[in-house]
């Protein structure tokens, strides 16, 4: 079912975007890849705006490197395979990608242990500078990420950099997707894609009529090491989009450009929702919320509200979402909300 999903709305929009530019970086250890100029829809140079100032793109790039969450994803989504990518971590198979990326890899030729497939380097340890140089890129992609100045500064000794455009680990899945667009001369694309994932997303609330007007909060309940995810997170900003509402808690509560703030147990009992969304390390973990004396204060937890996921799979679909990610999301976790909705629902 996920995988059929994706194909519908992720796969078949990339294949649409492939047909319209033809654009495609080449294996890591060429020093061209199979894209042109020509190619591309946007005509070059083009500039895009960012925290850091400007930067301007010369010619369509063929040497696409990315580092942090959701880039890659952005990027193979128009087409595009990068020379060199994170690893995934949490949530990432013995391959260090994951489901979404696999696919696309396998659409566009390029799977990982192939020769077309992108270099991976761990970012365990911070951006790794070295290896993003190795792949002799054209352009860095880092839309969605957290870049000091220092680490822009660095990476631009590379590359041009795209780097966020207000604040670190806030970028929206839509402005990830229409900077890289842009940085890749396929605006239109870009905009083409966003358009089909936001109707998917349209369609997914409509299939769950019980999301709409519910109260939630997203966040990580641990004993003594509790947080919940603000509105500039893309968690949120995923149930917004289904018509959830964030609890007034959490905006009451929330300091300027920060992306989740910790929470103590002892005000547990605040967090007022009708439901609450949590990752946790393992299943041990989801069960000793309910036994807990301060979580299970939560109202959600009480009402039947609560879903706390420990597949990291599925957790990393909302955490890092992007336009290739949404349609798992729409599979595998919008209806586990949607029945903590009509649960907190029938306690009423």
């Amino acid at each position: 079912m996920a995988l059929s999903r994706m194909r519908r709305v992720a796969a078949v929009a990339a294949a649409a975007v492939l047909s319209l530019s033809a654009c495609s970086t080449g294996a890591t250890g060429e020093e061209g890849g199979n894209s042109s100029a020509s190619e591309a829809s946007d005509s070059f140079p083009v500039t895009i705006e960012h925290v850091y100032g400007e930067t301007t793109i010369e010619s369509a790039p063929e040497r696409v490197a990315t580092i942090a969450w959701s880039n890659a994803e952005t990027a193979l989504a128009l087409g595009v395979v990068p020379v060199g990518m994170p690893i995934i971590g949490y949530g990432g198979n013995e391959q260090g990608t994951i489901p979404w990326i696999d696919e696309a890899l396998e659409e566009l030729d390029a799977p990982i242990g192939s020769e077309n497939a992108p270099a991976q380097y761990s970012e365990t340890d911070g951006i790794a500078f070295d290896d993003v140089a190795a792949t002799n890129p054209d352009v860095i992609l880092a839309a969605y990420s957290g870049l000091s100045q220092e680490d822009y500064d660095k990476l631009s000794k590379i590359a041009p950099v795209v780097a966020y455009p207000d604040a670190p680990w806030g970028t929206s899945w839509q402005d990830t997707a229409t900077m890289i667009g842009k940085a890749l001369g396929m605006s239109s694309e870009a905009d083409k894609l966003v358009a089909d994932t936001e109707q998917s997303i349209k369609d997914a609330a409509a299939e769950h009529p019980e999301l709409e007007g519910k109260t939630f909060i997203y966040g990580n309940l641990a004993k003594g090491a509790s947080s919940v995810y603000t509105a500039l997170d893309n968690r949120p900003k995923f149930l917004t989009e289904l018509g959830m509402v964030q609890a007034p808690i959490v905006d009451e509560n929330t300091p300027e450009d920060t992306f989740y703030i910790p929470w103590a147990d002892e005000d547990a009992n605040q967090l007022d929702s009708d439901v609450f969304v949590t990752w946790v390390a393992d299943d041990e973990a989801a069960a000793s919320i309910a036994s807990d004396p301060l979580l299970s204060q939560i109202p959600a937890v009480k009402n039947g509200g609560l879903v706390a996921d420990s597949n990291a799979e599925r957790v990393f679909s909302v955490s890092g979402i992007n336009v290739l990610s949404v349609p798992y999301a729409l599979e595998n976790v919008v209806p586990m909300i949607a029945e903590a909705a009509a649960a907190s629902d029938s306690a009423k």
